[in-house]
């Protein structure tokens, strides 16, 4: 298992950018890519040239959304042979706490419930080949034996990875934006370690009934699921 097993989730977050806001767009899409996950904390993003192929935008409005990312502690870059621009390990953390409004957080959760949902009910509705089904449960192996430090990424990358099995690729983007905020909100407050048992023990649920092809269950399961993660987020930005 590694993160090139999500190539839906890759074109997700390095898709083409607007063309009017494309700075604004870069910048955001980057974040997006630390905030899932995709690229971890202490390692490399894609070369320059790389990134203004895949946004299609110049390597001079790459250049300058790296530098306003770097500057504000979320990339780090470095010179020589060994050079690059890499995600900054730790991430930066608010430094006061954040209040959402009640109709944008009800908003993006909802949406979310809707997202998620509708990936495991057609995750678990289509027939899945043994390397499918051996990176699906390793990917919840892996959030499981996480550490504090790598839970959340490791997290996402298993809600993404089933977004990615549902064989929709319009959904992954959806998933992967949505995803981005939620991860965004959950990283202004801490993770507590009864929560992180719980959540585990729900994604084995979600998992196996992907597995066992219950659509009806993987759906039921997510959305149990969903709502802890909701009455969290509720609790501490509302």
């Amino acid at each position: 298992m590694n993160d090139e097993a999500l190539p839906a989730v890759r074109r997700a977050v390095y898709r083409p950018v607007r063309e009017g806001n494309a700075l604004e767009d870069t910048v955001a899409r980057l974040v997006q890519t630390i905030r899932l996950g995709v690229v971890a904390p202490g390692a490399s993003l894609p070369a320059e040239r790389d990134l203004a192929a895949r946004y299609a935008v110049s390597r001079d409005t790459v250049r300058e959304a790296l530098r306003e990312l770097a500057d504000a502690g979320f990339l780090v870059r470095r010179r020589g042979r060994y050079g690059g621009t890499f995600v900054a390990d730790p991430l930066p953390q608010p430094p006061h706490p954040l209040t959402v409004e009640t109709a944008q957080l009800e908003d993006v959760l909802g949406l979310r419930r809707v997202l998620e949902a509708g990936a495991a009910r057609a995750s678990a509705s289509r027939t899945l080949d043994s390397a499918v089904r051996e990176d699906l449960w390793a990917r919840h192996e892996a959030a499981a034996a996480a550490s504090e430090t790598d839970y959340r990424r490791l997290d996402s990358l298993l809600h993404l990875t089933i977004a990615e099995i549902a064989g929709i690729p319009s959904l992954v983007e959806l998933v992967a934006e949505n995803r981005a905020t939620v991860n965004g909100w959950l990283d202004t407050f801490p993770l507590l370690p009864r929560n992180i048992e719980h959540s585990n023990a729900q994604h084995e649920r979600i998992v196996s009934a992907i597995l066992a092809g219950r659509a009806d269950a993987a759906e039921a399961a997510i959305l149990e699921h969903l709502a802890g993660s909701e009455a969290l987020l509720r609790g501490f930005l509302g």
